[in-house]
């Protein structure tokens, strides 16, 4: 039981550091991310980046359970998620799937294996090189059906 305490302790404070999502403010419109402010008590960086989700697009249905991500970032670049340097224009993408994180990558483009059928919330967030949001944060959220 102790080998899991650390991997669970790390997730938790990952989770807590990024907020868990876009705080429910849905997909957003025109393709340029949600601005929702961040409950922090540090000041946090305001981003150059705008980040919409390509595939799946909000409502499409999948076929077959594994989901293709595509993101399209403008106004910034993804580097590695090991610095605490920030700057506004410099990040990676938090991919989380019904709220249950997928991955942190410096990629725009990814494979979701294994995805049930069913109604889905993809939320991509851009976040500063410590892991932790922008204010106001970077964040697209789409819904999408899966059909085997």
């Amino acid at each position: 039981m102790r080998n899991l305490a650390l991997p669970a302790a790390l997730a938790a404070t990952i989770l807590v550091a990024c907020g868990g999502g876009d705080g429910g403010s849905g997909s957003s419109s025109g393709g340029s991310g949600s601005s929702s402010p961040t409950l922090s008590p540090i000041a946090r960086p305001a981003s150059t980046a705008e980040i919409a989700v390509v595939s799946p697009e909000n409502g499409e249905t999948v076929h077959g359970s594994t989901v293709e991500l595509r993101v399209d970032l403008q106004g910034a670049r993804l580097v590695p998620q090991t610095t605490t340097d920030i700057t506004p224009d410099e990040g990676h993408l938090h991919v989380l799937l019904d709220d249950e994180l997928v991955s942190m990558t410096e990629g725009t483009e990814q494979q979701i294996p294994d995805v049930a059928a069913g109604m889905h919330r993809l939320t991509v967030e851009f976040v500063a090189s410590d892991h932790a949001p922008f204010d106001p944060r970077v964040v697209e959220v789409v819904v999408f059906e899966v059909r085997p």
